[in-house]
């Protein structure tokens, strides 16, 4: 189920907020005067969804450290837009 606390609780009942993260294994979704404003992960949540981001980040340093091969930012923009595309 998803958690949507104001901002104010952050500050007012973090043990509560920090144990509900922890335990649940869910983000906790903070508002501020009505509107989203930020979300908590636990590190574990958050290490799951970066970590294979950051497994192919390295992976893309190291082949362009084996090549000289550079493209410009449109470049790669265009070429992931056609692959999205397919």
């Amino acid at each position: 189920m998803i958690n949507i606390r104001p901002v104010s609780d952050l500050r007012n009942k973090f043990p509560e907020i920090e144990k509900l993260v922890i335990e649940s294994s869910e983000p906790v979704f903070l508002t501020k005067n009505g509107y989203g404003s930020m979300v908590l992960l636990s590190i574990e949540q958050y290490a799951v969804l970066t970590d294979s981001l950051e497994l192919k980040l390295d992976e893309a340093d190291k082949a362009a450290q084996l090549s000289d091969t550079r493209y410009t930012g449109k470049e790669v923009f265009t070429r992931v837009k056609k692959r999205i595309n397919e």
